[in-house]
C-alpha cells in the first residue's frame, strides 16, 4: 500500500514541507555513486524512564524541539523515497512518545520493516499488543548482564525483572524478540548464565556490544572495559557463541565489538554480507540516523556538529544523504586517515579502525581504536598491554558529549610495570575536518 493511501486511515496531516533554507550544502561530485541506506536508526524521543550510567545521549527529558507528528510522518515518506528497507525506533524510550504507534504503522504502510530497541521498563502487555498490531515486527530489549549488573548500570532497581517481562509480553503478543547486551566490567562475567536465561525466554538473536566512553559513561568510566580485558573476554565469548549456536540463537556482534583474531568467525558467522569477518563501519554508507528533533547523523551513537549533517526541517533528506560532508566522510576515507597502531595494522584497509563511536569519543578523532581483539593479542605477544585513562571530562551534559582519554602502553607483567612504568602513549587528537581530514592536533 502506498503511503498516500495509508494516510486515509490516519489523522489528516500533510507531508513535511520542502525546505526553503539557503543553508549551504556542497554540490555532489560528478560520477560518484551515492549508496542507498538500507537501515535508518530513528531516535523518536529523548524522553526515557531509565537513567543509565552508560547512556551516550544522556536520555531522560524530551528535547525541547522534537518533531511534531506531522513532521515525523513526513520523515517516514522521505525515508521510503530514499530506499530505506528497515527503520529501527529507539530513544530515550520510543514508547514514551504518544504517537509512536501511528509512526510505526506509517513506516509499515510505506513498505519498510519496523523494529524497536527498548529498555522495556514500561513495555506492558497492552502496549506490546498495540505495537505488534501496528506492524512492529521485532523488539530488541536491552539486558545488561544478570540482575545486579543490569540494575546497577540501568540505575533502576527492578528493571532487570521488568526487561524479562517485556520479552514475555512481546512474545505473547506475537512479535519476535531479541536482546542486546552492553559488555562492561559489571556484565562481562555474566554472559554464560545470562545466555541460558535468554534461551528460556525464547529469544531469536542476541546482539553484543561494548560500552562506549561517551555521554554518561565519561562520568562513570570505571564501568568501561579496558583493552587488555579483551584477552579474557573473548575466551568467554568464544564459548558463548558456540553454546548459542547449539541453542539456536544468532549471536550478532555490534560494530564496536571485535576485531579479527582467531575467534572472529565464531562471532560473525551469521553476518553473511561480512563473509564471517568485520568489513568496516557502515555509518553514512548503509546506515542513516535521525535525532528526535530532525537532525540527520552518520551514526546513532555519535552526535555534535562534527557528525550532524543538517536537519530535515531545512533540507530534503535525500540531499543531506547525498551531499552533507558529515555523512559522506565515511564513504571516502582511506588508510591514510588512520593513525597510531591502526595505521600500521595488517587489517587496516578492511577494518578502517573499527567503530568510530568507540574511537572518536575516546581520542577525539577516529582512526585509532584500542578496543580491538587482534590488537590486544599483538600487544600481548610483545609483552605489553594497553589501558585507557581519562585526561579530560566531558565539557557539558548535552547528548553524546565527549571527554578525552589517552591510551597507555605498559608491560603485561605486574612486576615489570612496578619498575618500568609506562612505555608509550597515544595522546588524544582533536580537530577532524569532515571535508578533508588532516593529522589532527594533540590536546593542549
Amino acid at each position: 500500500m502506498r503511503l498516500s493511501e495509508a494516510r486515509k486511515r490516519l489523522p489528516v496531516v500533510h507531508s513535511l514541507p520542502r525546505s526553503k533554507s539557503r543553508r549551504y550544502l556542497p554540490e555532489a561530485a560528478e560520477g560518484v555513486d551515492v549508496p542507498r541506506p538500507s537501515l535508518a536508526v530513528w531516535e523518536l524521543t529523548l524522553a526515557c524512564d531509565h537513567r543509565c550510567l552508560h547512556c551516550g545521549p544522556r536520555a531522560g527529558e524530551a528535547r525541547p524541539d522534537e518533531l511534531t507528528t506531522e513532521e515525523a510522518l513526513g520523515v517516514v515518506e522521505q525515508l521510503a523515497e530514499l530506499g530505506v528497507g528497515e527503520v529501527v525506533l529507539i530513544g530515550g524510550e520510543a514508547y514514551l512518545r504518544n504517537d509512536f504507534i501511528l509512526i510505526a504503522r506509517a513506516i509499515r504502510d510505506a513498505g519498510m520493516s519496523c523494529t524497536m530497541t527498548t529498555g522495556g521498563l514500561g513495555l506492558t502487555r497492552k502496549r506490546a499488543d498495540a505495537m505488534v498490531e501496528a506492524g512492529i515486527q521485532s523488539v530488541n530489549v536491552s539486558i545488561d548482564g544478570l540482575a545486579s549488573a543490569h540494575d546497577f548500570v540501568r540505575n533502576r532497581p527492578g528493571s532487570w525483572t521488568r526487561a524479562f517481562e517485556a520479552l514475555a509480553n512481546v512474545k505473547a503478543a506475537g512479535g519476535r524478540i531479541a536482546v542486546n547486551t552492553q559488555l562492561n566490567r559489571r556484565s562481562q562475567h555474566d554472559l554464560p548464565e545470562l545466555l541460558e536465561l535468554l534461551s528460556e525466554a525464547g529469544i531469536a538473536a542476541w546482539q553484543l556490544q561494548i560500552t562506549c566512553a561517551h555521554g554518561n559513561a565519561v562520568e562513570n568510566a570505571d564501568i568501561v572495559l579496558q583493552p587488555y580485558h579483551y584477552l579474557k573476554l573473548f575466551e568467554v565469548l568464544d564459548k558463548v557463541a558456540l553454546r548459542a549456536r547449539d541453542l539456536g540463537i544468532v549471536v550478532w556482534p555490534g560494530n564496536n565489538l571485535g576485531y579479527f583474531g582467531p575467534l572472529e568467525y565464531h562471532l560473525r558467522r551469521e553476518q553473511k554480507r561480512a563473509s564471517g569477518h568485520f568489513t568496516g563501519c557502515h555509518a553514512g554508507k548503509r546506515t542513516i540516523s535521525i535525532e528526535s528533533n530532525g537532525a540527520i547523523k552518520n551514526c546513532p551513537s555519535l552526535g555534535g556538529a562534527i557528525n550532524t549533517g543538517g536537519n530535515v526541517r531545512e533540507h530534503d533528506l535525500k540531499d543531506l544523504w547525498a551531499r552533507a560532508p558529515q555523512l559522506t566522510y565515511f564513504r571516502h576515507r582511506t588508510k591514510d586517515d588512520l593513525w597510531g597502531y591502526c595505521g600500521e595494522c595488517y587489517y587496516a584497509e578492511t577494518c578502517m579502525g573499527g567503530c568510530t563511536a568507540s574511537s572518536e569519543p575516546l581520542l577525539g578523532r577516529p582512526g585509532n581504536n584500542p578496543f580491538c581483539y587482534h590488537r590486544a593479542l599483538e600487544m600481548d605477544k610483545m609483552g605489553l598491554r594497553e589501558r585507557v585513562e581519562l585526561v579530560r571530562g566531558a565539557d557539558s551534559e548535552t547528548p553524546f558529549s565527549q571527554g578525552l582519554f589517552r591510551v597507555i602502553r605498559e608491560s603485561n607483567r605486574a612486576e615489570v610495570r612496578a619498575t618500568e612504568g609506562i612505555v608509550g602513549t597515544d595522546e588524544p587528537r582533536v580537530g577532524r575536518d569532515v571535508e578533508r581530514d588532516g593529522p589532527g592536533r594533540p590536546i593542549a
